[in-house]
């Protein structure tokens, strides 16, 4: 069982931004969790702050929800859910990052396995041989030079089709209630 985290926040227009001491306690990047905020159930992923810690995305309807206006502290509880799996990296990515030399290969082991899965999807969802390979030379690049995540690349369509009204909004749990 994951430990709970419990604390305080301070909704802002667009966010809710951990405190550093709840921040500390979760994996850097981003995190799924599930939780209370001002006694209503959600599920939702927490994203880089950019100052080393976490947020929480929220819009006037999630405001709305949990009764609470900008600048309004809310008491939160969260749990981390699930560790994100970890995805086979392909042969030829694999033998492309050790020739590449230590740099891209020590950033492939310091991305968490959703910016590597990322990677993995861009390379894998190529449908020519040619597109492939440089696709992995593409990456091997990025990476060395420094880039952790993949903004953007061909089938992030494809994966955000289903959960387009859920992609970076909470995720309902069954039967919340507002007590």
């Amino acid at each position: 069982m994951r430990p709970t985290i419990r604390f305080n926040a301070a909704l802002s227009p667009t966010l809710l931004t951990l405190p550093k001491g709840a921040s500390a306690k979760l994996p850097e990047g981003k995190v799924t969790v599930e939780g209370i905020i001002n006694s209503i159930p959600f599920r939702a992923a927490l994203i880089p702050d950019g100052k080393g810690g976490h947020a929480l995305k929220v819009n006037k309807a999630m405001r709305h929800a949990i009764g609470a206006d900008e600048l309004d502290t809310v008491p939160v509880e969260i749990t981390r859910i699930n560790d994100e799996p970890e995805l086979r990296v392909p042969a030829d990515l694999s033998k492309a990052l050790k020739a590449s030399g230590r740099k891209a290969h020590e950033s492939w082991m310091d991305i968490t396995p959703m910016a590597r899965r990322d990677w993995i999807f861009s390379i894998s969802s190529a449908k020519q041989a040619e597109t492939r390979t440089r696709r992995i030379e593409k990456a091997v690049d990025m990476l060395a030079s420094g880039k952790r995540r993949l903004c953007c690349f061909p089938g992030v369509k494809w994966m955000m089709k289903e959960n387009a009204k859920t992609c970076g909004m909470w995720l309902p749990l069954p039967k919340s209630t507002r007590p």
